[in-house]
């Protein structure tokens, strides 16, 4: 099983750095992760012949990271990581990959220059999520099993807080222009808020049954959380911290992921083979895409 992070920039295109998205789904053993990529400091209108393009997959049941050249399309290294590797994030700013090592309770860093682990951290039980604000260089890892989130300053790579939030924690997701920190908790059927800058939880919003993952959109300042035993998606007013409509869609949707350009949501039907579309203005389903078998993990990919 892989889960994957990828991170692509390139200056050789004579283009300023608006965003640009490309869609991806994948079946039960390839999952993506959601990408958010920073064009560099000062760059408006870039030129030139440098190209950077990287792919990260951790690999489940070897305890390795392989990286993907996206210009040839190869593996130019394979990095062992720690036992049972689950969680994966990429902080653009810094060029430092963290994975989340399930097994040992660590979560690894790796320099993306060099390919190589340059740390391990060890955090609570369980970790399963991770998410990076490049903004503050913070990481969220979610401890499963504690209950609890570990703050990771990337800076001195060591602990600064241990968060409790709600019951089976799963996933993490990061608003950098708010600085709040969003988890959902699978057996509270809740999300917790974190503030970023006390690293304390502020809210805790009612969902639907079994949240198992969750996007924000920072332009909207929307959080969309699917309800797997729901078949509904609940959308979450930032501001307000309120659940501001519930959206019905497919069967056991397990994954979501968020077209900033578009302002479209893509929904992953586990049950029911299909993505589902949302309209980020009007909330409504716009589309049902057929896919393949149990689609579990979808991803923007920002070109």
């Amino acid at each position: 099983m892989s889960y994957i992070y990828s991170n692509y920039y390139d200056e050789s295109k004579h283009e300023s750095c608006e965003e640009k998205w490309k869609i991806y789904t994948n079946d039960y053993n390839r999952h993506k992760c959601k990408v958010t990529i920073k064009c560099p400091p000062g760059s408006t209108d870039p030129t030139g012949s440098t190209q950077t393009s990287n792919t990260y997959i951790v690999n489940l049941g070897d305890g390795t990271v392989s990286v993907i050249n996206g210009l040839t399309n190869t593996v130019v290294a394979t990095i062992p990581v720690g036992n049972d590797p689950i969680g994966i994030s990429v902080n653009p700013s810094t060029n430092l990959i963290y994975v989340a090592n399930k097994v040992d309770n660590t979560v690894s860093i790796i320099d993306g220059t060099t390919n190589t682990t340059i740390s391990t951290i060890s955090v609570g039980n369980n970790p399963t999520g991770i998410s990076v604000n490049p903004n503050t260089n913070l990481i969220y890892v979610v401890n499963s099993s504690d209950d609890t989130v570990s703050a990771i300053d990337g800076t001195t790579n060591t602990i600064i807080a241990t968060i409790p939030v709600g019951n089976l924690p799963r996933v993490s997701a990061v608003n950098p222009n708010t600085n709040l920190i969003y988890i959902t908790n699978i057996s509270d059927r809740t999300v917790s808020v974190i503030n970023g800058t006390n690293n304390s939880v502020i809210a805790t919003v009612p969902v639907g049954g079994g949240p198992k993952s969750l996007a924000v959109n920072p332009n909207t300042n929307l959080i969309y959380v699917p309800n797997t035993s729901d078949n509904t998606v609940s959308v979450i007013n930032g501001n307000t911290n309120s659940i501001i409509v519930t959206i019905s869609v497919g069967n056991n949707p397990i994954a979501t992921a968020i077209d900033l350009n578009k302002n479209l949501i893509y929904i992953a039907n586990a049950f029911d083979k299909t993505i589902s579309v949302i309209d980020g203005i009007t909330n409504d389903v716009i589309k049902t895409i057929p896919v393949g078998t149990t689609p579990h993990r979808d991803g923007v990919l920002n070109l």
